[in-house]
């Protein structure tokens, strides 16, 4: 029996780059062979066993064969002659198919070192079209390694735009989709996860509403770069500045996806392009089916983005009245992050990158002071619930004029 460390902590070592678990295969070595040394099985579709200390991931070798169309589609065939190279030429690039034996020494039958180095995100082998996840995978890491200066190879780019010609991509399903694009919007150039699938065809398929937002104009005076879907990856690239959290980031991609209806005879003008907007995202996860803290934070932003956007033009009453509905009271990090993410709206534009926003410092003071509003004791002892609320709605207004004076002598 031999043990090899292989695929990510691999890689990421040779990268430089902290190695957050490993995961191990196993050559030579049957499923009985195992368990009676204490590895406790956990693989359902092929055998996967966690040691009895570390609880790191050991696999037996194995090779696939394409059997049915979709990334389920596979037979299985594992056992003690499986060699490890077999086992490295199912994976799907070669920076992931390199395996490290316990001396240290190097095993890489496929060119990773060479790719890594080149900074290249290349297939293994003419396999990598059998599994459709593979296109998802290869727009991730390159969206995890955009900063280090990785591209995809041409020919990669190839076989992943003959896997959408043949309808692999119709095989995915929600939940892979999801699971693959909620890792990439935890990278800080998620952006490029989505480039890449529109660079092969995917996105058409798998974000139809982000897809249709090319091509679409916008006024030059306050968007230069004019395309919306331009302006989209933009304001993704400008969340992934601000801040790390991956729900600002889908809110930050979907904001705008009500532009796509706009009529043409309306174009480069979007007039009620926030509730259209609406209406995308709540399909779009419908059918994606992120968590629901997700829809709801991008909702709010799409919602409410022109009204944050212009928010010194608010009176306070407009002001306390737009943070009621957005419930910004109740869930005050919520709100902090569609904040955010309006703020990178504004930056993600042409020339606007640096540009200061003081708009989200200016509502999160209004907010602050009208959350420290509480009910007397005379209110309470003297009126009904509704009538509280309605005083409190009074002294919130009064509260917010005050921050709004402050702020104008300010200026």
């Amino acid at each position: 029996m031999q043990v090899y460390l292989v695929g990510g902590a691999v890689r990421d070592a040779l990268l430089g780059i902290s190695v957050e678990e490993r995961d191990w295969v196993v050559v030579g070595s049957t499923r009985e062979q195992l368990e009676n040394l204490n590895y406790r099985a956990v693989g359902r579709d092929f055998p996967v066993f966690l040691h009895p200390e570390s609880h790191e991931e050991y696999a037996l070798a194995r090779r696939e064969r394409k059997i049915a169309p979709g990334y389920r589609g596979f037979a299985v065939e594992f056992g003690p002659e499986v060699t490890l190279a077999e086992d490295l030429a199912r994976r799907d690039l070669t920076i992931n198919a390199m395996a490290q034996a316990a001396d240290g020494t190097l095993i890489d039958p496929y060119g990773g070192r060479r790719d890594l180095d080149a900074r290249i995100l290349r297939h293994v082998s003419a396999a990598f079209i059998e599994d459709p996840v593979r296109i998802l995978r290869v727009a991730r890491f390159a969206a995890r390694f955009a900063p280090l200066g990785f591209t995809v190879a041409a020919e990669t780019l190839e076989l992943m735009r003959s896997m959408v010609d043949r309808h692999e991509v119709d095989a995915l399903v929600a939940e892979r989709v999801w699971q693959e694009s909620e890792k990439a919007l935890r990278e800080s150039a998620a952006a490029r996860f989505f480039e890449v699938l529109r660079e092969c065809g995917a996105l058409r398929l798998i974000y139809p509403e982000v897809d249709a937002l090319f091509g679409v104009p916008q006024p030059g005076e306050w968007h230069p770069e004019i395309d919306t879907g331009v302006h989209t990856l933009m304001v993704l690239e400008q969340a992934g500045r601000l801040s790390a959290d991956p729900k600002v980031r889908f809110a930050a991609l979907v904001h705008d996806l009500g532009k796509a209806l706009t009529p043409r005879s309306d174009w480069p003008k979007h007039h009620g392009h926030e509730e259209r907007s609406v209406n995308l995202i709540e399909k779009l996860c419908a059918r994606l089916r992120p968590p629901a803290e997700y829809r709801d934070l991008a909702v709010i932003v799409a919602r409410y983005h022109g009204i944050v956007h212009r928010a010194f033009e608010l009176t306070p009453k407009t002001m306390v009245d737009f943070m009621e509905r957005a419930d910004a009271f109740r869930r005050p990090q919520r709100f902090a992050n569609a904040l955010l993410a309006c703020e990178a709206d504004a930056r993600g534009r042409t020339g606007f990158e640096q540009r200061p926003y003081p708009q989200r410092l200016y509502i999160t003071a209004a907010r602050a002071a009208a959350a420290a509003v509480r009910p007397t004791a005379a209110d309470i002892a003297a009126a009904d619930g509704e009538r509280i609320a309605a005083r409190m709605h009074e002294r919130r207004i009064e509260v917010v004029a005050a921050v709004q004076s402050s702020h104008s002598a300010g200026l």
